[in-house]
């Protein structure tokens, strides 16, 4: 029969499954929970912005500081951890705190523990945001991971790439390697995969886990469950939702720019037409939509279109006169010549 396990024994058990749990849960933890994470207001200026040691706005310095490794405000012990030995007395504010980390730019206490590892555990050592490529000296909001990449992103920056972030990068959702339908996604490298080309040769895969992804071995989904879409490319100047434009309008990069009038009008000599449209870019004196010489497109002044006239009744007159000298010379030389 088993000895009888005494309260001691049974506490001491407990405390051991607690911490293995605590140290299980240290490499899951989520972002959002880090203590160099954590949403502060500031004393000064009263903006909420990402735990750090100076304002990222008037760069003032903090009252009660956060430690960005163990997240305390109030150092209450007598000795032995921490490098400043402060016995008998709870220490806050500046007296607290030991160094400023490089990666989050947050406080660290002066606790030997915290001082030692938490530069090279930092959660913040490699957070560069996917979109606008910022570290975290770079904006003054918190840090995010993407649900679906797990890639950083900066508090800017967070919904606009998640709402976009299941897409692939082919036109179809076709396997990369062969043409069978991809029934299984990596959302980092956004490429599908077949059954069959999701797996290594040569390589044992434990049961039960998700397949990593062959090229950057990021766990791969399946495709049932996500919503994914295709990139797909508009050629052409048709490519957006052209407007019909019977005068003239066209379309250009999403841009349709119209002719709303035309005038025709020809030079002195006759022979070529040029057109004048008052559309858009179609003036440089006067407002928008003006042509040349105002809201008319081409309106040439009076004295001017009644020279031209006169100039063409008289080119006129001068063709019929010469016309009638030589008919009359034709019938002068058909008459018969008497000897």
């Amino acid at each position: 029969m088993p000895k009888k396990k005494t309260g001691a024994r049974k506490k001491a058990e407990k405390q051991k499954d607690r911490q293995k749990n605590i140290r299980d849960a240290a490499g899951k933890r989520d972002l959002v929970e880090c203590p160099c994470n954590f949403s502060m207001e500031c004393d000064s200026c009263k903006r909420r912005q990402k735990n750090r040691a100076f304002c990222y706005f008037c760069s003032a310095v903090q009252k009660l500081p956060i430690c960005g490794a163990c997240g305390k405000q109030k150092c209450m012990q007598k000795g032995g951890d921490c490098l400043v030995r402060h016995a008998g007395i709870h220490t806050t504010g500046l007296a607290m705190v030991g160094a400023v980390c490089d990666y989050c730019e947050a406080w660290v206490c002066h606790g030997r523990k915290c001082i030692a590892t938490h530069a090279c555990s930092c959660p913040l050592l490699d957070a560069v945001c996917l979109e606008c490529n910022r570290e975290v000296w770079g904006h003054g909001g918190r840090v995010f991971i993407c649900g679906y990449c797990s890639g950083y992103l900066c508090e800017d920056d967070q919904f606009e790439h998640q709402a976009m972030c299941q897409k692939l990068e082919a036109e179809t959702n076709k396997c990369s390697s062969c043409n069978k339908l991809g029934q299984n996604m990596c959302l980092k490298c956004k490429v599908a995969f077949c059954d069959e080309h999701s797996k290594r040769k040569g390589f044992k895969y434990p049961k039960g886990a998700a397949y990593p992804c062959p090229k950057c071995g990021y766990e791969l989904k399946p495709a049932i469950s996500l919503s994914m879409s295709t990139t797909r490319y508009k050629y052409g100047r048709q490519g957006h939702n052209a407007v019909e434009d019977e005068d003239g309008g066209f379309t250009f990069g999403g841009i349709t720019v119209g002719g709303a009038e035309r005038y025709v009008c020809s030079d002195e000599e006759g022979d070529d037409d040029y057109m004048m449209s008052r559309g858009a870019y179609s003036g440089y004196s006067g407002e928008y939509g003006e042509g040349y010489y105002g809201e008319g497109g081409n309106n040439y002044s009076d004295d001017d279109s009644e020279e031209d006239s006169e100039d063409e009744d008289s080119d006129e007159e001068g063709g019929e006169d010469l016309s009638s000298e030589l008919a009359a010379l034709k019938m002068d030389a058909a008459k018969p010549v008497k000897r």
